[in-house]
């Protein structure tokens, strides 16, 4: 293979990368769902003929290892001389490649150069609506998987270019919001297609051997990279123990563990002795799991490099068979999610000691799930908002912690903005501010969200799932713990508000308020050390009150002047 310079090669991988944010922006800018256009729960990626990840513009990061299964899968089923131009495969098994639930659904297309599969264009983003049990799809109180919807097991969606008619309509047929749902569809194969024109275009500059030298080596340096970041980690083995608290079809909370091992060519995280699955969607598969360690290996390791299978290369993880990491069928994975955070979350907690510099405190973690879902009173049509909720992050060695962010498996996603909310469903967004309670610190965690929604339709389901409602953000170093996630419903008729977490397809009445609260990050580091000028200015700012301000932070402020009464102030630090 002829060596190509580093200009030209630099340009070629950079091309590659770009096509995968085309097809990321074609995608959202087509898509029919708020979850796609507003929330960007999705994400698109290319690989190489084999599958190896090499550029991937990312909504979910909990989809980081997605379009690497499912290309894997494909080519596992057919094979590639099975393959012809214009083929786009369908896949949401969770137990085959796909890897999160059936409202993800994954698409691939096979990129053809001169008669040879020289890569392929895959993307993968959740379906508003699959059919299953209920409207939206994924439920908090299913019991296998058969429940939560439609199961496409690996199947041509076109044929060398020609729509397969037969699956649109068994797609059509099985879902609440069919328009919508097969919108999705062609907005999706349609952005595949962008990225194939984008990838054949750099092979028609360039030639077929620069191009796929240059992927070789881009994912050889990815490989260097992640060894080079390696090798200034800690070495040993490390281990956190807690718990998932989501208490999904009323299990119990289920102990989950992660022995984390770094070495200087090797990232692992053994979860064996976490507990066995359970029937309660809670459960991820070992590709979920897989997905996880690519997160917080990216996170901890070079935030800033490029998603590729060189880099991820070091990453290994052990999750058995049958446990609530590596679920087998026919187990509900709908609401996954709280599986795959937890993995970040252990890894975490194990590393925080002996890497204070990089490791920040517990965060709310929860996705906060949400689905509130009816048929409107005026069009007799189905409706169905779904989205993730935003909390708190945990403070840093030298920061406070992010307010109001989505949760680490859910990346660079985003709740749907209140006039949106409004305009597309039948309710009012009443309330939308912080959670400031919890998570002092000498670096305070950041704040959580409250976020109200009346019902204006005669009726809706609400269901929604929450963990960390128990056990919440751990602080670190001598900060306090943040507060818990937390789902409340007010009644209309003045009825006392129920107060909860996981919540199955609830009946909700007009005038009715379901509000969301979602919890305070960590505190990094004693309160008493926060600088008293800080502590007063968050007085100032409001996010604490002055009986805040003394009792966990030791400082005296004065509800009147705002000033800080400093005897009094030191004699409580101790000073």
């Amino acid at each position: 293979m002829a060596k190509v310079d580093p200009f030209t090669r630099e340009n070629i991988t950079q091309g590659l990368i770009a096509a995968a944010e085309e097809m990321f922006l074609t995608w959202g800018r087509t898509s029919q769902s708020t979850i796609i256009y507003e929330v960007l729960d999705y994400a698109c990626g290319l690989t190489d003929a084999k599958g190896n990840l090499i550029g991937q513009a990312n909504g979910v990061t909990g989809f980081l290892g997605a379009n690497t299964y499912s290309v894997i899968s494909v080519l596992e089923k057919f094979g590639v001389e099975n393959l012809k131009p214009g083929d786009i495969i369908l896949t949401n098994d969770p137990f085959t490649g796909s890897g999160t639930h059936l409202c993800d659904v994954s698409a691939v297309l096979p990129i053809f150069y001169e008669g040879e599969v020289v890569a392929f264009a895959a993307n993968k983003g959740h379906w508003n609506e699959i059919g299953g049990k209920n409207l939206g799809s994924w439920s908090t109180n299913a019991t296998e998987i058969y429940q939560e919807g439609l199961q496409f097991p690996i199947i041509k969606i076109y044929d060398e270019g020609k729509l397969n008619e037969a699956v649109r309509d068994m797609i059509g047929a099985n879902c609440r919001t069919p328009d919508m749902t097969l919108g999705d569809l062609y907005a999706q194969t349609a952005s595949l297609r962008i990225a194939e024109q984008r990838v054949l275009e750099l092979f028609e500059k360039h030639g077929k051997e620069a191009v796929l030298e240059s992927m070789e080596t881009y994912l050889e340096n990815g490989r260097k990279l992640a060894l080079q970041e390696l090798a200034k980690m800690p070495k040993g083995t490390f281990e956190a123990e807690s718990y998932i608290d989501a208490n999904a079809n009323g299990y119990d909370d289920v102990y989950i563990r992660a022995k984390v091992t770094i070495s200087d060519d090797c990232f692992e995280i053994d979860l064996t002795g976490s507990g066995e699955q359970i029937a309660a969607p809670i459960n991820c598969t070992k590709f979920g799991a897989a997905s996880a360690g690519r997160i917080i290996f990216h996170a901890l390791v070079n935030p800033d490099a490029e998603p590729n299978e060189g880099f991820y290369s070091p990453i290994k993880v052990i999750a058995p068979a049958g446990s609530v990491f590596a679920a087998v069928r026919p187990a509900p994975v709908s609401t996954n999610w709280e599986a795959l955070a937890h993995i970040t979350d252990l890894v975490s907690k194990a590393l925080a000691p002996v890497m204070p510099d990089r490791v920040c405190a517990g965060q709310f973690l929860s996705i906060i799930g949400t689905i509130l879902a009816g048929i409107e009173d005026d069009t007799k049509q189905p409706f169905v908002l779904c989205e993730p909720q935003a909390g708190g992050w945990g403070a840093g060695y030298n920061k406070d912690g992010e307010s109001g962010l989505v949760a680490i498996d859910d990346g660079e996603t985003f709740m749907i903005p209140a006039e949106v909310a409004e305009y597309r469903y039948p309710i009012i967004v009443e309330q939308y501010a912080f959670n400031l309670q919890g998570g002092a610190g000498k670096f305070r965690g950041g704040f959580g969200l409250i976020r109200d929604y009346r019902l204006l339709n005669s009726s809706a389901e609400l269901t929604t799932i929450v963990s960390k409602h128990k056990y919440p953000a751990w602080g670190f170093a001598g900060g306090k713990d943040g507060s818990p996630n937390v789902v409340e419903i007010h009644y209309a008729d003045g009825a006392e508000p129920l107060r909860g977490a996981t919540f199955s397809n609830y009946v909700m009445h007009k005038g009715d308020l379901v509000r969301f609260i979602s919890g305070t990050g960590g505190g990094y580091g004693n309160p008493l050390e926060r600088p008293a000028e800080k502590v007063l200015q968050d007085v100032k700012d409001e996010f604490i009150t002055c009986a805040i301000a003394e009792k966990d932070y030791g400082v005296v402020v004065d509800p009147e002047t705002r000033q800080i009464h400093w005897e009094r102030t030191q004699q409580l630090r101790g000073k």
